[in-house]
């Protein structure tokens, strides 16, 4: 058994996985109502909250497991990318049961971690369908937009990577101007599903540009919709339709790099993961536009997209 800690950014979380990737317990203690009032994360505050949840969190998830100390074998921890003081206190709380327990502690790559989710097991019936390597890995979240080609476990070669700011991040900051609650990705996914994709005209920046990304100038284009026709006395959309318009562009770029991706480089599985991975229009798009090329799209289940430490200790 290995016990896995993430305290990444703004979840505190633990796990215990099993050799085999059979996750037998994972919990997750958000800070959501806690940096809710500020529109986004509060470092600082996010850094304590750790601080006062990870002893609880853990014993939570060794009580679900059903194992005792003694069964544990190792400690998996998130080493980065993430804020520094959030990653401090995960580090320092695997750091110091590791030495108490006597057990090698394992430190992972959070996005790699996200990237491998794909494998792990459970009772829910996650692992039954995993791909074969090499695979296209599209690594989607509030911090990280990139490609990957992955050949095994640690062995990733990056292909594009966001220049600016992350997927994440747009649905996040957009959501923000449209004075939807935090996290707003959440907010604009639901509110989509009822508004019409084609209201409003944003661009795809570089969609016809390698498989970099950039989403800054997507974000600037909805403020200046935004604050142009509140200027100008135009009729606003419908909140759901520029939400639909938004999470379109978004998924636009997102669907057409990752399959450039991978036939680019003749590979016939693409693996979506992170926290964006959850977006319900992007896990029926993949699939809906991976099918015609002979490409199989893997979706990381969305108990495992956002932050999780069952991913921790899957790679670890």
């Amino acid at each position: 058994m290995l016990l896995a800690i993430e305290t990444s950014c703004d979840e505190t979380a633990a796990a215990v996985v099993q050799p085999d990737l059979e996750v037998c317990s994972s919990v997750v203690a958000t800070q959501i109502p806690v940096h809710a009032r500020y529109g986004g994360v509060v470092p600082e505050l996010a850094s304590r909250s750790h601080l006062t949840a990870v002893g609880p969190v853990v014993r939570s998830a060794i009580e679900q497991s059903g194992c005792s100390l003694d069964q544990i074998e190792a400690i998996g921890v998130t080493a980065g990318p993430g804020l520094a003081g959030c990653l401090l206190v995960g580090l320092q709380a695997a750091k110091a049961m590791a030495w108490s327990l006597g057990v090698p502690l394992v430190p992972v790559d959070h996005i790699e971690a996200h990237i491998q989710a794909v494998f792990l097991k459970d009772a829910q019936g996650a692992g039954k369908v995993v791909p074969n390597y090499p695979f296209i890995a599209l690594a989607v979240s509030g911090g990280h937009t990139s490609l990957y080609r992955v050949e095994g476990p640690r062995d990733l070669e990056l292909l594009g990577q966001t220049l600016d700011d992350a997927a994440g991040e747009a649905f996040d900051k957009t959501a923000k101007m449209m004075g939807l609650p935090y996290p707003g990705g959440v907010h604009i996914d639901r509110l989509a599903q009822e508004g019409d994709v084609a209201a409003v005209d944003l661009p795809r920046p570089m969609l016809n540009r390698g498989l970099d990304f950039s989403f800054s100038g997507l974000k600037t284009a909805v403020r200046y919709h935004i604050e142009g026709e509140a200027r100008d006395g135009i009729t606003v959309p419908a909140p759901s339709d520029l939400a639909a318009s938004l999470q379109e562009a978004i998924v636009d770029v997102l669907c057409t790099k990752a399959i450039r991706a991978a036939r680019a480089h003749d590979i016939k599985e693409i693996v979506v993961a992170g926290g964006v991975a959850s977006n319900s229009r992007l896990r029926a798009k993949i699939v809906s536009e991976t099918a015609p090329h002979g490409i199989r799209a893997h979706l990381v289940p969305g108990r495992y997209c956002t932050d999780n430490a069952a991913m921790i200790g899957g790679l670890a």
